[in-house]
């Protein structure tokens, strides 16, 4: 297995795992769902609309965009059996008309060409090993005019401490952040031009203490669940006091893009 190949997996695998959803919540990024209404927002998403929910894990913002904006959402995820989860649970819900799910590569989305009004990508463009190609796979089926909206991990034009680079550390998904100027130019490349940003550096924060928060409860409440989970206590507390550290010095933190596909682009341009 590549490198590439090797953090792919790595970071399917995390969503399928039980001491994910113990310590995650939910929403599973920074901001929870109230960053990804706002997110819907600037977004300017209206019922009817096609939205593509790309690295969608257990399918909590594509469920959140179809009951509550009224769009069609095409959920993709590199994870068969968090793809099979998440379809029980949109059927669940009652969301099975509006919200299909697929298993598939972000470097690869399996479906077609320029049919999507917009594309949302949450805590996840950071983990692709070929961002490139993922943003032009955003801009291939989104149609001319349409929007990637992306909520993700930043990091200061230094780096990061050698002890978040590693593919363990935080299952990845602060190993390969770039500064948000960084999002921005990949994007263009695929000739996707940026039209808005947002600082939310304090959600990186709030999700460290949420996580040191079911983790003392999870301790207290649930020992066996951590246990049968796998959960190494230790090295969560490590991890979190290192992004922590690098939160409060600025090399770490949060924020919102937005993206455009020129009307006049066609897919492939």
């Amino acid at each position: 297995m590549s490198a590439a190949d090797e953090v792919k997996a790595c970071c399917a695998a995390s969503y399928d795992n039980d001491a994910v959803a113990l310590l995650l919540g939910e929403s599973y990024h920074p901001g929870g769902l109230a960053l990804t209404r706002r997110l819907a927002g600037r977004l300017r998403l209206r019922g009817g609309q096609r939205v593509v929910d790309v690295a969608a894990g257990p399918g909590a913002t594509a469920r959140l965009l179809a009951a509550e904006f009224g769009v069609r959402v095409d959920a993709v995820d590199l994870g068969v059996s968090t793809v099979d989860k998440a379809r029980a649970a949109a059927e669940a819900a009652g969301l099975a008309a509006s919200v299909r799910h697929h298993a598939g590569d972000a470097e690869r989305i399996p479906l077609p060409d320029g049919v999507f009004d917009a594309a949302v990508c949450e805590c996840a463009f950071c983990t692709f090993p070929d961002k490139a190609t993922a943003a032009a796979e955003f801009a291939r089926v989104l149609r001319p005019g349409g929007r990637v909206g992306i909520t993700d991990v930043t990091i200061a034009e230094e780096g990061l401490p050698e002890e978040l680079t590693t593919v363990a550390a935080w299952v990845a998904c602060i190993a390969d952040a770039r500064p948000l100027a960084g999002y921005s130019a990949i994007l263009a490349g695929a000739g996707l031009r940026t039209v808005h940003t947002e600082r939310h550096d304090a959600a990186i924060t709030r999700m460290i203490d949420e996580i040191d928060a079911r983790l003392r409860l999870a301790r207290l409440t649930a020992p066996a669940r951590l246990a049968d989970a796998g959960v190494d206590v230790a090295a969560v507390h490590r991890y979190t006091a290192l992004a922590r550290r690098a939160a409060a010095d600025g090399l770490i933190g949060y924020a919102l893009l937005v993206a455009e596909k020129p009307v006049g682009a066609h897919a492939g341009d």
